[in-house]
């Protein structure tokens, strides 16, 4: 399976690799109060609801990552 920032967040924070790739560009993501809203969306969609705490060059570092994994 290939992650990306299109892929949904639920997914991202279940797989042990890709979730400390998110943890290390947005730590506390995983234990964030809100997260489990979230859960059901793309990473990308979730930053725009982040109020600016997910930009687009965070997104694009994690894209990054995720994609060679």
């Amino acid at each position: 399976m290939s992650f990306s920032i299109e892929s949904k967040l639920g997914d991202l924070l279940d797989n042990e690799t890709t979730k400390a790739i998110l943890e290390k560009h947005l730590p506390g993501i995983s234990t964030h109060p809100q997260i489990a809203m979230g859960k059901g969306f793309a990473l990308s969609m979730v930053a725009k609801f982040s109020g600016g705490l997910i930009t687009d060059e965070l997104l694009q570092k994690v894209n990054a990552e995720l994609s060679a994994l």
